[in-house]
């Protein structure tokens, strides 16, 4: 059973969909390729604004890569040349949310870590195995991680394979928020539309900031704040949303 990636559009969002529940939505190299054109696809297209990203079923969110697709990689050489399906979620300019339950494991985990807003369901599992199979995960955990949740939680998760639920999750920072199963998708798409209703400059220049802060100095990343504050200025956008303040209403930005 291969499998697949969906894309739906509706209203400025994009729903980018791991469909394969039978396999806890593993994902396979055809399904990384999917999901890379699918993601070039709405970068391309301006009327999407926001990105929901997740899994089909109730019982993963994605439990990574496919082990038995790994092992048909016939040289080292082909799997460093892999497509990174974690890399294509954080490489996506517009803003992402991860609508996590269930199952969420290596390669899966580290397409969360990739998405800007992660809202995870009290039924979530973030783990990362890798080390038990035998390998580090390639996907960003390593290098993400510590940046996140500090270097003492992801020495535990990543060298000791802990599994956390939703709560402790929450308690690191690794998720956003935590909602009953029934709530998740209601909250996601509401909070992808709240995405999707901003200045798509502001919005994506909040995230290209907050993205130079987790690598750059203090200094630099000051510098490069101001940088992308210009770029707002230079679209325009803010002045729907001052006449929106002083008109008393909800600003609506046409781009």
């Amino acid at each position: 059973m291969q499998g697949g990636v969906r894309m739906t559009i509706a209203e400025g969002v994009a729903e980018l969909v791991l469909d394969r529940a039978a396999k806890h939505n593993a994902v396979t190299p055809a399904m990384a390729r999917e999901l890379a054109a699918h993601a070039r696809a709405l970068e391309e297209n301006d009327a999407v604004r926001a990105v929901l990203l997740r899994g089909e079923g109730e019982r993963a969110f994605c439990s990574g890569s496919d082990l038995n697709a790994l092992a048909e990689y016939p040289t080292a050489w082909h799997f460093r040349n892999r497509l990174e399906y974690a890399t294509v979620i954080r490489e996506i300019r517009k803003p992402v949310v991860a609508a996590l339950q269930g199952w969420t494991l290596g390669g899966g985990a580290e397409m969360a870590l990739g998405a800007d807003i992660r809202i995870a369901a009290e039924t979530t599992r973030i783990g990362f195995p890798e080390v038990q199979r035998g390998w580090v995960g390639g996907g960003g955990a390593s290098q993400i991680l510590p940046r996140l949740i500090g270097h003492a939680a992801a020495t535990r998760l990543l060298m000791l394979a802990e599994q956390v639920d939703a709560a402790e999750a929450l308690r690191l920072g690794m998720v956003h928020m935590v909602v009953a199963p029934a709530e998740l998708l209601p909250r996601a798409r509401a909070v992808a539309q709240q995405l999707a209703g901003f200045s798509p400059v502001a919005v994506q220049s909040v995230k290209a900031a907050l993205r130079a802060a987790m690598e750059a100095p203090l200094s630099a990343g000051l510098r490069y704040e101001n940088e992308m504050n210009v770029l707002c200025f230079s679209a325009g956008d803010h002045l729907e949303g001052i006449r929106a303040f002083n008109e008393k209403r909800q600003a609506t930005f046409a781009r």
